[in-house]
Formats: C-alpha cells, sequence, structure tokens
C-alpha cells in the first residue's frame, strides 16, 4: 500500500496501517511511495480516494492530517512518467479523476491540515491547497510549476490559489511557474506556519500535530459548521453568505455540545464536548 491510515499514530503496529483512536480524534493519511517521491499516479490517487471515502462518515475524526512517509518529499505532483504512456484521451481522464480527488479532500467534513516537510510541487501543491490548513518547513519548496512542463494547473491550483492569496499573486506565480520556500509562502499567506526543520526532516508535521491538539478540545460539530459556513459563503454575495452562516448556526442550536459549553460558562470549568 501507497497510502495508509493512522488513528493512532504514536503507537500503531508495525505493519498495520490503522490502529485505535488516540488522542481520540486525530486521523493521518500517509502517503508513502518513495520509488516516485509520492507523485500521484493511478494507483496512489485510487488509495488517497478510498481511505477518504472510509473516513467521511466516520464522526470520530475531528481532524484529518495529511503527512508523507517519504523523507524531504511531501508530493511531487503528477506522477508525469505514468502520464506519458497514456493516450490523450486517458489524459484527460486521469486529470478529472485527480481534480476529483482534490474535490474530496476539500469536501471532507472535518478540518484537514497539510503537513508540508519537504517538496509539494504543482499537483502536490494542489493537494495541500485542498486543505483547511497548511503547515511548512521553512526549507520546503512548493510550486504550481505547470507551465515550466508546457502545462497548467488541473486539478484545482488555477482556483484555489487565487482565493487563498487573491489574483494577481496567483497569476504571477502560476505564469512563472516559480518555486517558493515555506518561509516565503508563509509570508504570502500561502502557509499557516513555516518551522525550521529538524534532523529527522518532520517538523512541520509535529507542528501540524500541535494545530491539531489546538483544534481537536472544541466543539467538532460547530467546528464542522464553521467549515461549511466559510466554504459555502465565500463563493457567494456577503449577504447570501450570511444567510448560509444563519442555516449553519441554527443546525448548531439543538445540540448538546451547545448547551454543554453555556453550562461550563457558567460553572468555570471547562467544557466537555461529544459531538452530539
Amino acid at each position: 500500500m501507497k497510502v495508509e491510515v493512522a488513528q493512532n499514530p504514536g503507537c500503531r503496529p508495525t505493519g498495520s496501517p490503522k490502529a485505535a483512536l488516540s488522542p481520540a480524534g486525530i486521523t493521518e493519511i500517509l502517503m508513502n511511495r518513495p520509488s516516485a517521491r509520492n507523485a500521484l499516479g493511478n494507483i496512489l490517487v485510487s488509495e488517497l480516494l478510498e481511505a477518504l471515502a472510509q473516513l467521511r462518515e466516520d464522526q470520530q475524526v475531528r481532524v484529518l492530517l495529511f503527512r508523507s512517509g517519504v523523507k524531504g518529499v511531501f508530493c511531487a505532483g503528477a506522477d508525469l512518467k505514468e502520464r506519458e504512456q497514456m493516450s490523450e484521451a486517458e489524459v484527460g481522464i486521469f486529470v478529472q479523476r485527480l481534480r476529483g480527488l482534490m474535490n474530496e479532500i476539500a469536501a471532507f467534513p472535518a478540518p484537514t491540515i497539510a503537513a508540508m516537510d519537504g517538496f509539494a510541487l504543482g499537483g502536490g501543491l494542489e493537494l495541500a491547497l485542498a486543505c483547511d490548513l497548511r503547515v511548512a518547513a521553512s526549507s520546503a519548496v512548493m510550486g504550481l510549476i505547470e507551465t515550466t512542463r508546457g502545462l497548467l494547473p488541473g486539478a484545482g491550483g488555477t482556483q484555489r490559489l487565487p482565493r487563498c492569496l487573491g489574483v494577481a499573486l496567483a497569476k504571477e506565480l502560476i505564469f512563472t511557474g516559480r518555486r517558493l520556500s515555506g518561509a516565503q509562502a508563509q509570508a504570502l499567506g500561502l502557509v499557516n506556519h513555516a518551522v525550521s526543520q529538524n534532523e529527522e526532516g518532520n517538523a512541520a508535521y509535529h507542528r501540524a500535530r500541535e494545530l491539531a491538539q489546538e483544534i481537536l478540545p472544541q466543539a467538532p460539530i460547530a467546528v464542522r459548521l464553521g467549515k461549511v459556513a466559510i466554504d459555502r459563503g465565500m463563493e457567494v454575495d456577503i449577504s447570501s453568505g450570511m444567510a448560509i452562516e444563519g442555516i449553519c448556526y441554527a443546525q448548531n442550536i439543538p445540540t448538546q455540545d451547545r448547551l454543554e459549553g453555556m453550562a461550563a460558562f457558567r460553572e468555570k470549568r471547562p467544557p466537555r464536548f461529544v459531538g452530539k
């Protein structure tokens, strides 16, 4: 397998792709295709789609973290060696599947974090852009470099990058195929956090775990509805966005967690949210 789903990364038995939740709620998708630097080929895309389908309905997943098992690389992008063997029709079908994968990541109901400890190029950066939050090592290298290969971003890059950075800057980066360091990406707002790399090469992963731990204690239904309100609201005018927020807020009113939050405030104690 090139993809592992780990719900207890700290104590996963050797050779086992799954384990019990601990700490409850943080789940990781580990990309591990060292021979191709985690390039997105047909098999890897299928395994990622399968993992997302498996996790989508699991209410115990409160944060989903994407990371790499290959040192120095997050994801090198689409597998161009594999694509070279495809017909034009097959290329079109594959890129459509790749775009579908990024849409599945973007639509995942719980918050998603990309831990970028190395190269994230082309489709690799598109995968990170589909996540809610991005953490990078300062030395990581990222960019939508498709124009340097005679291509253009085809898995959401032309749409998600301008929504992240603004139109003019996104055009500059795509037109030039420029590569950015993690530190440069943070300065532009492309990543939420940039951290100095450690000897193990997993500093971004550890910072992403800290961020996940910060999300974990919050009311999971409220967090998921907040994600819906932001994502859908960003696609419409502000008046329609306010209506979307109102619909999401109304769905949260009957929850046990809302009552627990008020009770905890009144009793001056930490809330104990259960996701109901």
